[in-house]
């Protein structure tokens, strides 16, 4: 380390530094010759690492070329050569989870407690549902079947939920598009998921759409829908059923 008094040198300076035999190690030092490459936001802890990282692998690198630099130096300075393409590369890591989209997650307690709250409120009218949410990609995200519940309705209040999610909007308010609209009629071939019957509603928190529920075995779409909107106001969703009155 008693070359750290060195002037600083680019990173081009090193590359060429390096003797010719050497052509990958020259490439990863070469300096970009379009500098935009090079992030002006770059955190000046970096800039200084990586002004200090090229000053040792300069001079150990010039004692290897004339040997007089022992075998560690040279291992030391390979070692450096990775921690300099490291810290390089940091600037652009971070830059790219920047760029990343940032989606609101469902959690599994709020999906838990809508599906309660919706079993609670059929079971207070007699009816006997299964109650389905799924999040934001219609992945089904809780599930539970009341006792007595038909079988199918396992698969219609999650195709249910998957079909509000999807869309965006209530099932039943789909059903009611489809039919006033015959063109929309090719909207029950898209997939065997999508399923347009009352009982399935958008999960909205924030403004933001994060999944849906979907309830199947009530006698009517209309009570579907009511155990469904039971499940949103238990976890502060926005209403998609109107109150009754």
């Amino acid at each position: 380390m008693a070359c750290i008094h060195l002037h600083r040198r680019s990173l081009s300076d090193i590359a060429h530094s390096i003797p010719a035999n050497n052509p990958q190690v020259s490439a990863l030092l070469s300096a970009p010759k379009d500098p935009q490459r090079i992030p002006a936001n770059m955190p000046p802890v970096f800039r200084d690492l990586r002004s200090l990282i090229c000053q040792c692998l300069l001079c150990l690198v010039t004692k290897a070329k004339v040997g007089q630099a022992p075998r560690r130096a040279v291992a030391m300075a390979y070692r450096l050569m990775i921690a300099t393409a490291f810290v390089l590369l940091i600037p652009y890591t971070v830059q790219a989870a920047d760029e990343l989209p940032k989606e609101a997650v469902l959690p599994m307690g709020l999906a838990g407690k809508a599906v309660q709250a919706s079993l609670d409120a059929c079971d207070k009218g007699g009816y006997r549902v299964t109650v389905s949410v799924v999040d934001r990609a219609g992945v089904l995200r809780a599930m539970a079947r009341a006792d007595g519940a038909g079988p199918h309705t396992v698969d219609s209040s999650r195709k249910k939920a998957y079909t509000a999610a999807s869309f965006r909007r209530s099932t039943t308010e789909l059903a009611e598009l489809i039919n006033k609209v015959p063109t929309l009629q090719a909207l029950h071939e898209i997939n065997n998921e999508v399923l347009m019957l009352g009982g399935g509603l958008p999960i909205e928190i924030g403004g933001e759409t994060v999944g849906g529920i979907g309830v199947g075995g009530a006698p009517g779409a209309h009570l579907d829908d009511a155990c469904a909107q039971a499940g949103l106001d238990a976890i502060g969703a926005a209403p998609k059923v109107p109150a009754t009155k």
